[in-house]
């Protein structure tokens, strides 16, 4: 019972797409009557000519009458010729206006959205689901009303010239319009079904082919290729569903026309026989019921398609009315110059409200100090540090740089103070001059080289093909993982934060190049605050202060001095650390 509003409420919402378009779809259907008159036309002449000139052997009229087939024809050929240019530049807009907002609104969502939506079923539905509604939107509705006017049109030609002989031929319309309302109701659910399966195998997909590595590692290409072939078979399940329902109701959508053709064939010939029709009137109706046929035939086929378009448009609205979880206020400001003074004030937060991850931290970071982040795996590290660039919104309290409530500022001017270096960074396939200044367009190249070299990167990039203008191969995998730490660095450095987060930014580098890092870092860090989350005791030791994070909660505070003595928790981690060093020590002393 739910079904049906939602579906025209869809379709609605499909039809605004349309809006910009208004006044090429209104020439659309002009062009689409004046095709069909054209049509029309054609077939009153042809049964002209059998009554004005075969059978008064008229050749004048004859020719006459050929001439004006001849004008028509050409005419209707014109017109289908613009219709189709414009419908197809329309579907191109269309898809164009379509695209975009998708993409637009996918680029603004926040990290909390993609934390619930996996990457193969977002990339169906702005591949998949959006060609879907940019077929029927761009030519499926055109040729949908271009049928209706077919059957309008022919209709009250055919009531003008016997009215007895169209309600023959018209005594099956209200049985077909029943089996296309059956065959609309039970098809949607079940081409919604299939557009979501299909969805489910193009994320398998996606994911294999991005971790083929570990899936080659270890083994495991019989595993997913099951996992694949699983999901293609509930695909191809739903697909069989479908076609079967498409089995039975064209067929007959097709066949209940035939029995129109077959009433009037035999009404009109015993019309003939009679004497109360002409031959040429006899021709005419056999056209006019032909010219209906197809239409008619072709509803089954343009409902099933808009069941398609509407489902498929679900799946992208389900997308677009994704609320935007962390954006600009109505009354936000560009966030003031600062020295960077980054305070948490009473903050709790979780991504689920009802099970925190921080809970009642209250911190300070004077403008310019580093603070290092310590604390087990799952102590709440990372996510502090990702409040900061407001990545999330605060579940209580807030955070403010230089005093200024985060959610007061536009995330612009916020992110642009902000200099992150994730754990695992990610690179563009692009040159490696462009994925360090991918923060600021407006670098010279004495910028870009001046932040790799901060990060020891200049060297490795020096020796590539190409330099600066080596292309990276995807997701950065033809640079070893320290060469990618190392850029990403470099591209956090070049937009001269005010505040910078390093997320274990040294975690795949060797000790050597870490000591190097680290002397970049230290030159870097200057004059800016920093929040670094570390694991490695060297690492650690750039930072002026310590804080220890445990369970979600600030254990403690303080330098490595105070905090050995202070802190259980702090003493268990550096012991640890030092075991770990004392073990790596050891093995390069064998090697």
């Amino acid at each position: 019972m739910q079904q049906t509003p939602l579906y025209r409420h869809t379709f609605a919402r499909l039809l605004g797409f349309l809006r910009p378009y208004r006044w090429s779809l209104a020439v659309s259907i002009v062009l689409a009557v004046a095709s069909q008159a054209a049509s029309i036309g054609l077939v009153l002449v042809t049964g002209s000519v059998i009554d004005r000139a075969i059978v008064p052997h008229d050749r004048g009229a004859l020719w006459t009458l050929i001439w004006i087939a001849v004008a028509l024809g050409v005419a209707k050929a014109l017109l289908m010729m613009g219709r189709r240019f414009i419908s197809g530049w329309q579907a191109l807009g269309v898809e164009f206006d379509l695209r975009n907002a998708f993409y637009s609104h996918l680029v603004r969502m926040s990290f909390g959205f993609y934390d619930r939506h996996q990457t193969g079923q977002l990339m169906s539905r702005a591949t998949v689901d959006l060609q879907s509604v940019r077929f029927f939107l761009g030519y499926g509705l055109i040729f949908f009303f271009q049928h209706v006017l077919t059957i309008v049109g022919v209709t009250a030609v055919m009531l003008y010239l016997d009215w007895r002989l169209a309600l023959v031929a018209l005594a099956v319309t209200p049985l077909i319009v029943a089996l296309a309302y059956r065959y609309s109701h039970v098809s949607h659910p079940i081409l919604r079904d299939v557009q979501q399966k299909m969805a489910d195998v193009a994320t398998v997909a996606e994911e294999n082919v991005v971790g083929v590595h570990v899936v080659k590692a270890f083994a495991q290409e019989d595993a997913e290729l099951t996992k694949f072939s699983r999901r293609s078979e509930a695909v191809f399940t739903r697909s069989v569903d479908a076609n079967r329902q498409r089995a039975l109701y064209v067929p007959l959508l097709s066949f209940v026309p035939l029995i129109a053709q077959a009433a009037v064939l035999l009404a009109d010939g015993w019309m003939v026989v009679q004497g109360s029709l002409s031959v040429g009137d006899y021709f005419r109706f056999n056209i006019f019921v032909t010219m209906l046929i197809m239409p008619l035939r072709m509803l089954g086929m343009w409902i099933g398609q808009a069941q398609r378009a509407t489902a498929s448009g679900e799946r992208i609205f389900q997308v677009l009315d994704e609320p935007e979880e962390v954006s600009d206020g109505p009354e936000a400001v560009d966030l003031p110059d600062g020295p960077g003074r980054v305070r948490f004030e009473h903050v709790s937060f979780g991504y689920d409200p009802a099970r925190l991850v921080l809970e009642d931290i209250d911190l300070e970071i004077e403008p310019g100090r580093t603070v290092a982040l310590i604390g087990h795996t799952g102590s709440g590290k990372t996510t502090l540090a990702a409040l900061v660039p407001r990545f999330y919104d605060v579940t209580e309290g807030r955070v403010t740089i230089d005093g200024h409530d985060l959610r007061d500022v536009t995330l612009a001017s916020l992110r642009s103070e902000i200099g992150v270096v994730a754990q695992d960074p990610f690179l563009f396939s692009a040159t490696v001059r462009e994925n360090i200044a991918f923060g600021a367009p407006w670098a010279e190249d004495e910028d870009v080289e001046r932040a790799a070299q901060l990060a020891q990167a200049h060297g490795f990039i020096e020796a590539l093909p190409d330099g600066y203008d080596t292309v990276i191969g995807e997701r950065g995998i033809t640079l070893s993982g320290g060469q990618r730490q190392r850029i990403a660095i470099a591209r956090a450095l070049i937009v001269d934060p005010r505040v910078l987060i390093l997320d274990d930014a040294t975690a795949s580098v060797d000790a050597t190049t870490e000591a190097l890092i680290r002397s970049g870092l230290r030159e870097a860090m200057e004059g800016r605050t920093t929040l670094i989350i570390a694991h490695r005791l060297s690492t650690i030791a750039l930072a002026d202060e310590l804080v220890v994070l445990d369970r979600g909660e600030i254990a403690a505070r303080g330098t490595h001095d105070e905090l050995l003595a202070s802190s259980e928790v702090y003493r268990e981690i550096y012991e640890h650390g030092l075991l770990e060093r004392e073990f790596a020590e050891r093995v390069e002393a064998r090697a």
